[in-house]
């Protein structure tokens, strides 16, 4: 069975009007791609290092494979295109993990 992936995106919106061009497109990148939000945007506590950004945003796909396609689909190019000045962004891929845990 494939392990589930994770997209994890800091973002700090410098035009929400704009931004709100982008959310309107990557809708349907993610529908195509089984895309579930996990983590968008609500508030937060740093407990650790700097660096932060005003929002965060994770993202479950169903495998690695999913999560790489729907990046680099036609559908979510469109809609970086649409952010485009309208927030800075880290954006990374991670493989979920489902092995042992603590007792």
């Amino acid at each position: 069975m494939d392990k589930k992936a994770y997209w994890v995106a800091r973002v700090e919106v410098t035009n929400m009007e704009a931004y709100q061009g982008y959310v309107a497109k990557n809708a349907a990148a993610f529908k195509k791609f089984g895309a579930r939000f996990i983590v968008r945007g609500g508030p937060f506590e740093m407990l650790e290092g700097g660096g932060a950004k005003s929002r965060n945003v994770v993202i479950e796909f169903p495998n690695l494979q999913a999560a790489r396609d729907c990046w680099h689909s036609p559908e979510y190019q469109e809609a970086i295109a649409a952010r485009k000045g309208a927030a800075l962004v880290d954006l990374m891929l991670i493989e979920g993990y489902d092995g042992p845990q603590p007792a």
